[in-house]
């Protein structure tokens, strides 16, 4: 199976800097010039079946995807990003303010973090690789397009390259950024990680 792992574009709370998590947030009107880029640039001629978070920003990217290459696209809650419990909506000095050891660990020690009212990292990780796994035992050989979000896409890619979740900041993900996995019976190759070419773009000013 070959699997491209995708961050949705970019929403108006992105740009605000504020922590969106679970909250159903949708595409801004850059956010969704990245996505057409994204489907026009797509770095596969074909594929056969698109996997979306049901939250508005990730599908709004997916169904972009789709409308080029006319494949089933399956929405599913297993995808959604980090539960950032009481800091959706807030922005990082918001949060800080607030609950300043929380966020010491957010980057110094985020295998540690407890998101008041939220989920960890490593529960946002085996949430994640449970939803691989059953995406690859279906979907053996094929083109799969998986669209979610910046924290889920890192725990993916940590527990792939067995990368200690202490280290998830290591990984940038920026929207719409493109990550190619290859999976041969047991054994995984990571083709790409971070993939923006097709944003590259002047007139975007992005």
């Amino acid at each position: 199976m070959k699997l491209f792992l995708i961050r949705h574009g970019q929403t108006e709370w992105n740009r605000l800097g504020k922590y969106q998590g679970q909250a159903d947030i949708a595409l801004s009107e850059d956010g969704l010039r990245q996505a057409e880029l994204l489907a026009k640039a797509f770095p596969s001629e074909t594929l056969d079946i698109i996997y979306t978070s049901d939250l508005k920003r990730a599908l709004m990217t997916a169904e972009c995807l789709e409308r080029r290459y006319h494949c089933p696209i399956y929405p599913d809650a297993g995808l959604r990003e980090l539960n950032f419990g009481d800091w959706e909506g807030l922005t990082y000095e918001e949060i800080a303010t607030r609950w300043p050891q929380e966020v010491e660990n957010l980057f110094g020690a985020p295998e540690k973090l407890q998101i008041p009212n939220g989920e960890t990292f490593a529960a946002l990780q085996a949430r994640a690789m449970k939803k691989l796994q059953a995406i690859r035992t279906k979907n053996k050989g094929k083109k799969v397009a998986v669209v979610a979000h910046g924290a889920i896409a890192k725990t993916i890619l940590t527990a792939l390259l067995h990368i200690p979740l202490h280290y998830i900041w290591v990984l940038r993900q920026d929207n719409t950024a493109v990550n190619i996995v290859r999976f041969d019976g047991d054994y995984v190759s990571v083709e790409l990680i971070n993939g923006t070419a097709h944003l590259d773009k002047p007139s975007l000013g992005l």
